[in-house]
């Protein structure tokens, strides 16, 4: 499954230059509001130390990991649910993606302009989150008349739908985004019908100075008190030093992670915080031409996971053979594996388990 990630937030937050780190897709980078458009589209590898452990036992042609897209959308401004600034064409495009990573300026420079003229990052997710709400009631609104209409033949499902979204929309016209609100499988389902912008999962990417990178700051600690109700995850990166790290030959990069105390690129965090959010998870086929992870939600049966590859593999599915990553690591073929007793032939109703190494039977 392709999954998309739209970088959003104020105007000159560093939006662009996060996206031009973590893509190298030369967006441009001003130091000055609407810098950015027309939203740019990149794609970066879904960093998994276990592709490359399989792939230095297989020795495969190629090897192929998972990526995300990475969507830079055009600043949002106040006034953005009505149209001003690019605020229709920021809200098109927020709604055609599957998580949202959220850009609020944390550190305090007053050689980079901010469009309202101070550091304040609570400020600038809450102009956000009023433009996103106001657009979310517009919409709970079309929705509840919709359903209304088709509840006059008592449907029991559909009664009950609407009575969640009404009180969502009363906790919603108090400012309390869509996501709050997500406590079970129903509630998550109510909402992702009503397409709600505030319903989406968010990582909220607090940019910060060199200094504040690993510790946090004064912003950092006042944003993640605001911000720990939501069902979101939140991210300490200097933009800045991802763009150097992200100009360095790759023969390189370590040494600058150690020289600035840094563990991993923002890269890996993102992603990371994305899949989390997104409840997704990793296999792996393994042969000679090719080693390549595939991406799926957990708790996708096997071939729902082999419809990723093909849909005729889902279609014609007749069994899975699975072999557990720690397995193939410890046994280094599928052969040994299969003498050792560690491959097993799995049906429809086998749930893929993150790490998973199968192969697909079918028949079209």
């Amino acid at each position: 499954m392709g999954l998309q990630c739209g970088i959003v937030g104020l105007p000159n937050v560093g939006k662009s230059t996060l996206f031009n780190a973590l893509t190298s897709a030369g967006a441009l980078a001003a130091n000055y509001p609407f810098a950015t458009k027309d939203p740019n589209v990149g794609v970066i590898l879904v960093p998994d130390y276990r592709l490359q452990e399989l792939a230095a036992i297989a020795l495969p042609q190629r090897v192929v990991p998972t990526t995300v897209d990475i969507v830079d959308i055009a600043g949002l401004i106040k006034g953005a649910s009505k149209g001003e600034g690019l605020g229709n064409q920021f809200l098109a495009n927020i709604r055609e993606v599957d998580a949202i990573i959220h850009v609020v300026r944390a550190f305090d420079n007053d050689n980079v302009i901010h469009v309202d003229g101070s550091v304040d990052p609570i400020r600038d997710k809450e102009i956000v989150d009023m433009e996103l709400l106001l657009k979310d009631l517009e919409s709970l609104d079309k929705k509840l008349d919709k359903l209304r209409k088709q509840a006059k033949g008592g449907d029991k499902e559909i009664l009950r739908e609407i009575d969640f979204l009404d009180s969502l929309k009363v906790k919603m016209e108090t400012g309390v985004p869509a996501r709050t609100f997500i406590v079970d499988d129903e509630s998550n389902k109510f909402i992702q019908s009503a397409q709600l912008l505030t319903g989406k999962p968010i990582v909220y990417v607090c940019n910060v100075d060199e200094q504040s990178v690993n510790t946090g700051n004064d912003h950092t600690r006042n944003f993640e008190n605001a911000v720990k109700n939501e069902n979101a995850k939140i991210i300490l990166i200097c933009a800045g030093i991802e763009a150097e790290i992200s100009e360095l030959p790759e023969a390189e990069r370590s040494d600058f992670f150690v020289e600035m105390g840094l563990k991993e690129p923002g890269t890996h965090k993102i992603t990371r915080a994305a899949y989390e959010l997104l409840n997704l998870i990793t296999y792996f086929t393994v042969g000679e031409k090719e080693v390549r992870a595939w991406t799926i939600e957990k708790g996708h049966k096997a071939p729902q996971a082999a419809g990723v590859i093909h849909t005729d593999f889902e279609k014609g599915f007749i069994r899975a053979e699975v072999i557990q990553y720690h397995d193939f690591i410890q046994y280094k073929s599928e052969s040994a594996c299969r003498s050792a007793g560690k491959l097993s032939t799995e049906g429809k109703e086998y749930v893929v388990k993150d790490g998973d190494i199968m192969h697909f039977l079918f028949n079209v």
